[in-house]
């Protein structure tokens, strides 16, 4: 079974449906590569999928251990490369619970890190990754 399928809507948008939920996401190219920069672009939901994924697998390793991540946010920025057009670095700074001791810090910093996202992603991408204790 599919995991999605998609279609082009014309004018450098797609719309793609998640077969399993029916639920539906736009990309349109971004301003600066001849789009609109309406919806997200295909390397907005690159980078925002990284930082969706690590918060992901600490909500997973929260629950285990009994740690509450209510209220914890994250914020994504994208670097593009020009020769050739590519993703060359992707920035996701955690807002994380300020309560939460050394530990369970370091427990969750390193399984962010090792998310599937982030060991999918070609070598070549930086990510840089922050851990801000404010929340």
């Amino acid at each position: 079974m599919s995991t999605a399928t998609a279609q082009y809507a014309g004018n450098l948008r797609t719309e793609a449906t998640h077969v399993a939920s029916g639920n539906t996401i736009l990309t349109d190219a971004p301003v600066d590569n001849h789009g609109r920069g309406e919806a997200f672009s295909p390397t907005d939901l690159v980078s925002t999928a990284l930082g969706s994924c690590m918060m992901t697998i600490m909500g997973i390793v929260a629950n285990r251990h009994e740690v509450d991540l209510t209220g914890t946010t994250f914020e994504v920025t994208k670097h593009m490369s020009a020769e050739p057009r590519r993703i060359a670095q992707v920035d996701v700074h955690f807002h994380m619970p300020a309560a939460l001791p050394a530990k369970e810090r370091t427990i969750l910093e390193n399984a962010a890190r090792t998310c599937p996202v982030a060991l999918s992603l070609n070598p070549e991408i930086q990510q840089q990754v922050q851990f801000t204790y404010d929340r």
